[in-house]
Parts: C-alpha cells; sequence; structure tokens
C-alpha cells in the first residue's frame, strides 16, 4: 500500500564548516574514499569553527576530539571526522565545546579547531562527512564548491 502521509523524505545537510566541499572519492584516505564508513563528501576547511550541519543529538565524541557523531532526529548518523590520521595528535588542536548526549540545532558550535597547529602537525585538514547507517538513506545529492558553515547545503538525502 501506498504511503501517502509519509513525512518529508529529504533531509538537508548543511555545511559544519567554511571551505571547499569535495567529493568522498577524493580523500587521500582509503578508509572514507573507498566508502568503507559510509557515502559522504569532504571539506578542506580554511576556518576552525565546525557546528552541527543539523538538528540531532551527539551520539558520539571521539577521547582525541578528532571526530564527532550526530545523529539526526529523522534518524541519519553522521560522522564529522577533522582531518586524516588526526587520531595520533592526541587532541592537542582539538577543543571540544559539547559533549556526548547534548542536543544541537543547526549552527550549533562542536568542535573549534586551532588551524595554524593542525596545519603544521596534521597530515591532512581535509575532513570527511560521511553517512554511516547507508541502509536508512535512499540517495545522496552532493553538492560540490565553496561553502559557508551552517548557511550551504552540501547534502540532500533521501531516506529509505
Amino acid at each position: 500500500m501506498l504511503n501517502l502521509f509519509k513525512k518529508n523524505s529529504i533531509l538537508n545537510i548543511m555545511s559544519p564548516l567554511t571551505g571547499e566541499v569535495i567529493d568522498i572519492s577524493q580523500v587521500s584516505d582509503e578508509v572514507f574514499s573507498q566508502k568503507m564508513l559510509g557515502d559522504g563528501i569532504a571539506i578542506n576547511p580554511t576556518h576552525g569553527t565546525v557546528v552541527s550541519p543539523c538538528s540531532g543529538k551527539v551520539i558520539l565524541v571521539f577521547p582525541t576530539n578528532h571526530a564527532i557523531g550526530i545523529k539526526t532526529n529523522d534518524g541519519i548518523e553522521i560522522l564529522i571526522h577533522l582531518g586524516l590520521d588526526t587520531v595520533e595528535l592526541e587532541g592537542k588542536g582539538f577543543k571540544r565545546l559539547v559533549n556526548e548526549g547534548a542536543k544541537v540545532k543547526l549552527g550549533d558550535k562542536l568542535i573549534e579547531m586551532d588551524m595554524d597547529y593542525l596545519k603544521e602537525n596534521a597530515k591532512s585538514l581535509v575532513t570527511p562527512i560521511v553517512i554511516t547507517n547507508s541502509d536508512k538513506v535512499k540517495s545522496i545529492e552532493k553538492f560540490f564548491g565553496n561553502a559557508k558553515c551552517a548557511q550551504d547545503l552540501v547534502m540532500e538525502i533521501r531516506k529509505a
């Protein structure tokens, strides 16, 4: 039977960072480029403020503050992984602004990155934004180019 009264099945994910949006397949780490964790985009950031790309709940903040997970109000799980191989920095260069369990809305600050420190010490600042529960996703439309945090659309997700 057709569900004619189904809630809006499109979820907009706004940019969590200011910078250039590229396809996940261009990331120089196979875990991301091969979509082992899921599909998405990546951003080469120009500023260090990381904000929530949508409303939801913080479900994971790595102890080293280099990655954060958000579950949207629609049940889509988003991983924001700040830079590549940044776990090796043991938390240096990242300032956590939220904790697991926090409810967030679009534009709420999550993490501040020390861009000078990270440019000197990180392998790369390219930040993958990945949908980790792809079973809940029918399709993802991606938007590339320059984006401003909390202002520009980077992914339009059609839910399964």
